[in-house]
Formats: C-alpha cells, structure tokens, sequence
C-alpha cells in the first residue's frame, strides 16, 4: 500500500523551504524567453468582469449571440476585465507571462443543423483589428497589458495566420458536411473544376512563383471548386482584403497530411493562400499593427505547421524588426506543431526550414504522459532530449521551447492519469499529477501551465470538454467532474490558493526563478531505465557551473539508487521534494526516492 498522502504532505512541506525568489529583473523586457513561466489562459473562460458584454452586443438566443452559460461550445461570459482584475492570482501561482487565448473579433456561431457551436475560444477570426466584443474592447486588451507589464509580467498573443472564420462556401458542397480536398495535380489552377475543365487563369505560373505580378494573373478561383459568399457576409471580413476569394486556396477540407496539410480548409475554415505576397503583406500589417499599438511581448501561432515554410521566413523577421523598433528585445515566438509522438526531429525541422524561433514541444508533453501516466519506462526522456540537437541552434533554442504536460485541445494531464490507472486512488493520482508538475518546473524549456491544472480540474475529455471554467461553471458535464485537491466542484470559483496542486506549483516557479541552473541551465543525463522508475538529470549554473541534480522516480515502489555527479561534490542540499542522500565516494551521490516521488538536489562542492 502506497503512503502517499503522507509523502505528498513532506514533499509539499519541503517545497516551502525553498530559498524566497531573488529580486525580479527591474527591466522585465530583459528577462529572455526560458527566464518565463508561462500562464495559459482563454478569456472567455477565466473570469467575467463584465456582465453588459456577455452576449457580445448581440440580441437574440444562443444560436444568435453565441452565449450560452450552461452549453460546453459556447460563451460563458468570461472578458478581458475580469482577467485584469485577476492578475494577482496568477501572479501568486508564479507565472510571469500570460499566453492570452486569442481575442479577436470572431463569428459568433458556425456549423450546421444540429452541430452549432460558438466562437468562444478565438479561432474563428473575422475582424483581426478588434477585440471580440463578447471578450470586451481593445480599450480593455490595453489595460490588461499595462496592468501585467506594471506587475513586471509579459503578455504573449494567441496568433491565427493559417485560416479565418468558415465564411467562404463551395457549390458543390451546398447539401454536404464535407468538401473533400482536391490536389493541384487533378485540379490544376489553370482549369475549371478539373483537367478537362475550360481554360482559366492565363500565364499563372503556379503558386510557387511568389511575385505579386504572377500571382495578379489568378483571377478566377473555380479551379477545385466554385466558392461563394453568402450575401450576408461578402464584407464580414477586415481588413477588407480578407474578403476576396482569390486570396484562399479553395481545395476543400485538409485531410492532415501531404499537399493537403498547408493548402486544405481546417474543419472548414476558409485557408488562407499565404504563399500569396498580398497575404504576407496584409499579415504582417494586421500583426505588426498590434505589437505597434500595445507593446506584447511575444506571439504563439496556431496551426503553424499548415503554413508554408516560405510565409514564416518573411513573417518572423519583419514581427521581429516590428518589436525591437518598440524597445522589445525578447520577443519571444513559438508556434504550433501538434504530434503525439516522441519525436523531436518533426518538431525541430521547424525551426530550421520554417525558421520560427521556437515550437510548442510537443514531444515533452508526450514523454510526461508516456511515464507518468503510462507505463513507459524512463529511457523516454533520452530520447526527447538527445533530439535537443537537432534544433536550429541546438540547446540554445531546445531551451526556449515551451513546455507543457496539458492544454485545451489535448485535454489535462490528469484526466490521462484517470484514464491510463482507472483503479488508482486519489492520493496516487495526486502524487503522478505533482511528480509531472516536478518535471515541468525543472527540467529545460519554458514552463507553461494551463488555466485550471492548479486548482486539480480533471476534464472528461479534450477540447471543449477541457475548457472548464475558472469562475462558477453552469455546464452540468464540467459540474460533474471529480477534482483533485479539494471537495469542491466546478460549480464554484477556483481562485483560491490551499490546493495542494496550486501550492506545489507556486514554491516550485518560485525555486525556478530563483535559480538560474533551472531557467539557463545547460542539461546532463545522469540516469534513465528502459522500465518505469529512475531519471535523473544534472543542471548547470550558466555562470557558476554549480551544479542541481533532478531525480524523479515513475515507479509505484521505492529506490535507493547511486547517481553520478561531479567529481567535486562534497554533499547535497533538498531543495523540493526529498530525497538528496550524502556523497558515498568522489561523483557518487545516494538519492532515495518514494514512490512516484522526485528531488531537487543543490550539490555543494569543493572550493
């Protein structure tokens, strides 16, 4: 019988031993991207500051105005001003920069009979220059920032580049849910509706030739299918470029892979052409005008990798230039490649073909839930860091990649212990929760912690079903979930700060910030087992070359194990959970670990 409520009790009071935070930087624009723990939220389902907005200015029912408190897929009435009022909390938990769901201004519903659903989580954007008005005004997104950048706190915009809103219709699919995707090779740009089609589109050269003058010659877009605006919506778009069809691919819907990945319609949503120069032109405006006009601090990019790489080589650089002609030397930029896999290689291509700073990293996460709630053994770990070399600048970008365990597309880290260990107590649960929150705060990369992990929400699924809301749910299958932590449900607001999940995070960010090993710190594989058990990891002061010793135990029984370290090592000092044993001979340190329990060790060493 496991005693892990016991050992959760020590570890979490030897969390609060932690040494106080040094003083944080008085420039915040000087911290780099891995000095960051990254706080991940979407509005709409955070806080509602602001009742008068909830319906988005809109009149009529849900299907109308898209709000719908009790509806999973709809607005719930969360703002902007409710999220500026709620700094101080995350600012407690010990993040330092917000990455905002994106905010712009959205088509309210989509979908057909049955299958409506609402714009809530921001990625169905019709106006790119406005704030959703459900969400507030751009007013209120100024205020947010100068509020976090007067706490020393950076903001970081969700970013869509790859589609807008699902406007564009295709004849041939009026009485369809699907449009299938129609290739280049069997519906080529220069015939109508297939290779025996009539001739349009005279001297286009192909997509390939990214010149404005090439691209001028393709005028008509019937080339795969016949699109159409509805009435209604032919001006819906801004700016106004957005609004003209020959600037989309029309091909019909992705299937994922191939040709189709960066030229399909993603669940429908119109694909922007940006292998167009109107379109590279036309975003770097829209984005540059919003580092322009409010000064944030970084972007995340969604679906990035159904992008052409060619776009990114002209956007990064000139998002770039944009923020250090604002005084912003750090502008950190991530995108999404989504893959469930440990592979780092998938990743890393793009940040050397595509040329983005930084990706999401996914195969982090994918390693996390492999061991921690799975049954993978810890050579996982091996085998996602040993990729770090294949980035375009090495460890130097590995280290700036964000980190995460959960999200809202993917689901919490949680509901994949529930499901993987279904016989598993709370306290077990509880204990693989915290041991992958232990990973997350140490090891490389930019810790990013999703809205809700710390309060122990545990969703019944991934997307809309893992978009709990912060405040008061009314969404009976959010209401019915069985948290960690505490006794309450989803019914009430979780803003407090006695869970244990938000007190271990909060001592853990605070011994990161406090320790350059663990933000800078250049890693070292100590050990790793092909079963579920130890992992150990060396990180290095980037000045000092003090070295913290990470060991983390996946196995449901105890080890006592030795642990190389430097050769100078004369002791070690538990700095989080426990563990850190005496030196046994020259670089041999004795680390006992309970199960599924972890160390932060601070070696001392020789002058």
């Amino acid at each position: 019988m496991l005693k892990l409520a016991t050992r959760t009790a020590t570890a979490l009071a030897l969390l609060f031993a932690a040494p106080a935070v040094s003083a944080q930087t008085a420039d915040y624009r000087a911290r780099l991207p891995q000095d960051e723990v990254i706080y991940f939220l979407l509005p709409d389902r955070f806080e509602n500051g602001d009742t008068a907005n909830d319906r988005g200015g809109l009149t009529g029912g849900p299907l109308v105005t898209g709000f719908d408190p009790t509806a999973k897929g709809f607005y719930h009435g969360g703002d902007l001003k409710g999220l500026t009022r709620r700094l101080d909390y995350i600012q407690s938990l010990g993040a330092t920069a917000l990455w905002v769901g994106p905010i712009f201004k959205n088509k309210p519903v989509q979908g057909g009979p049955g299958r409506q659903s609402a714009g809530y989580h921001g990625y169905w954007i019709t106006d790119f220059t406005q704030v959703d008005p459900h969400l507030g005004t751009n007013d209120d997104f100024a205020a947010l920032v100068a509020a976090a950048h007067a706490r020393g706190m950076k903001v970081y915009m969700d970013i869509i580049i790859n589609h807008t809103a699902d406007v564009i219709q295709y004849r041939e699919c009026q009485a369809k849910r699907e449009c299938p995707y129609r290739s280049r090779a069997d519906y080529p740009y220069q015939r109508r509706l297939g290779i025996t089609g009539k001739p349009i589109n005279p001297g286009f050269a192909g997509d390939d030739v990214r010149t404005p003058e090439n691209f001028a010659r393709l005028t008509d877009p019937a080339y795969a299918y016949t699109p159409f605006v509805p009435a209604a919506e032919k001006a819906v778009k801004l700016p106004a470029w957005l609004n003209d069809v020959t600037l989309y691919h029309n091909r019909g819907d992705t299937t994922y892979r191939n040709e189709s990945s960066t030229m399909g319609d993603f669940v429908g949503l119109d694909d922007l052409m940006t292998e167009n120069p109107k379109v590279v032109a036309g975003m770097i405006d829209i984005f540059g005008g919003w580092i322009d006009r409010f000064g944030i601090d970084g972007f995340r990019i969604d679906t990035a990798r159904h992008v052409n790489p060619e776009f990114w080589t002209e956007f990064v650089p000139a998002m770039q230039a944009r923020a250090k002609a604002k005084d912003i030397p750090n502008f950190h930029i991530f995108g999404e490649v989504s893959d469930h896999e440990v592979r780092p290689a998938v990743l890393a291509q793009h940040t050397i073909v595509d040329k983005l700073p930084a990706v999401l990293d996914f195969s982090f996460r994918q390693a996390v839930v492999e061991t921690v709630a799975g049954t993978r053994g810890t050579d996982a770990f091996e085998a996602l860091f040993d990729g770090d070399a294949l980035y375009a600048k090495g460890f130097d970008t590995a280290v700036q990649l964000p980190t995460f365990t959960g999200n809202h597309d993917d689901g919490r880290f949680s509901t994949f212990v529930r499901k993987a260990f279904p016989q598993a107590s709370d306290a077990e649960v509880m204990a693989r929760v915290m041991l992958s929150n232990a990973m997350l705060l140490t090891l490389r990369g930019v810790p990013t912690i999703y809205s809700g992990d710390e309060q122990g929400f545990v969703s019944d699924g991934n997307d809309q079903d893992a978009r709990e809301d912060m405040f008061a749910s009314k969404v009976a299958v959010y209401n019915d979930n069985r948290l960690l932590g505490t006794n309450t449900t989803n019914a009430t607001a979780h803003f407090g700060q006695d869970n244990p999940l938000f007190r271990q995070t909060a001592a853990l960010a605070k011994l990161r910030l406090a320790t350059p090993a663990l933000t800078r710190g250049r890693q070292q594989l100590r050990a790793r087992e092909e079963t579920p058990g130890l992992l150990a990891i060396s990180r290095f002061d980037p000045d000092s070359g003090a070295e913290v010793l990470l060991a983390f135990n996946t196995a449901t029984t105890p080890l006592t194990r030795q642990v190389e370290v430097g050769i100078g090592a004369t002791g070690a000092t538990t700095l989080s959970g426990s563990g850190c044993g005496a030196v046994a001979a020259p670089g041999s340190l004795t680390i006992t670990l309970p199960p599924l329990g972890y160390a932060v060790c601070a070696l001392k060493a020789t002058q």
